[in-house]
């Protein structure tokens, strides 16, 4: 377990991260060099496109858990999802879906606004 002073820099590291990949994943067209540097940014977390296409819902919550992402940062990586699939017509959204729940179960406080992203993701699927 992290004391704070190191779960306060892993978290500021986190959130670093994860605003790198929101303004990298907003991008109207991606190019190779998006593509690279979404990998770049992914591998923070031990992941990369690829291995977010081939891991299960399940395999990646764990993941994220392991990468010490708390509730608020794993919503974002789960909208950054939501977004990828949206522009880049990757297929992320049960992993998103699967995020979102796991978020509702586990913090155990209910968020009317994962319940709405929810519902517009499976809406999408």
């Amino acid at each position: 377990m992290l004391n704070k002073g190191l779960r306060d820099q892993e978290s500021i590291r986190i959130d670093n991260v994860l605003k790198t990949l929101h303004s990298l994943v907003f991008v109207p067209k991606w190019n190779d060099n998006d593509f690279k540097a979404i990998d770049e940014q992914l591998k923070e977390f031990g992941l990369s496109i690829e291995r977010t296409i081939e891991l299960s819902e399940d395999e990646l919550n764990l993941l994220l858990q392991r990468a010490n992402l708390d509730w608020e940062q794993q919503e974002l990586f789960a909208d950054i999802l939501v977004e990828m699939s949206q522009k880049n017509h990757f297929h992320f959204l049960e992993k998103a879906i699967a995020i979102y729940n796991y978020i509702q179960a586990e913090s155990k406080t209910f968020s009317f606004e994962i319940n709405n992203k929810t519902a517009s993701s499976k809406a999408n699927l």
